[in-house]
């Protein structure tokens, strides 16, 4: 049997490139996350927050604030609620990696230098809660825990939004 050749991260740059194009375009069809609604509860199902990026180009160096209002629903964060906020670049890195304080309501506002070496072309940024698995493949829905065993959730799809920032030099 041959042995693989290449460097391996840059192979997985590679995937990177040719799936992330995709991956944006079934983000901006989907336009939804992963929630869950109370049956009975007179409840709507409450996602996330929508979040904005601005300005919608930036280099290596300007900062960029990535915001969120507070939901029109009640998500039930808590006090200590984070909000995770990832940069990954044209080349399938990811150059940044943050957690910023969130209010109970969903409402956030965190800005960041976009960090030196960061390849030119079009980049996604993404915000989503902290530490709170939306889509868990078990059945558990961590917003929910101590809820009772009676609480019949309803889940709905999962797709990670993702808003384009494109890095000039």
């Amino acid at each position: 049997m041959a042995a693989r050749t290449g460097d391996p991260v840059r192979r997985i740059g590679r995937w990177r490139r040719a799936f992330l194009p995709a991956g944006a375009l079934l983000v901006a069809a989907g336009a939804s996350s992963c929630a869950s609604s109370f049956p009975g509860s007179g409840e709507p199902a409450c996602f996330p927050p929508a979040f904005t990026v601005a300005p919608s180009s930036a280099k290596p160096g300007d900062t960029v604030t990535v915001t969120a209002p507070d939901a029109d629903c009640d998500p039930r964060y808590g006090g200590n609620a984070r909000i995770q906020v990832t940069m990954t670049d044209v080349a399938g890195v990811e150059v940044l990696a943050a957690t910023a304080p969130m209010n109970d309501a969903g409402g956030f506002s965190y800005a960041f230098k976009v960090p030196a070496g960061t390849a030119a072309g079009e980049a996604f940024i993404t915000a989503m809660p902290f530490n709170i698995d939306w889509c868990d493949d078990t059945g558990r829905n961590n917003r929910v825990t101590g809820a009772g065993a009676a609480l019949t959730l309803e889940r709905v799809s999962c797709v990670i939004p993702m808003k384009p920032l494109t890095i000039t030099r």
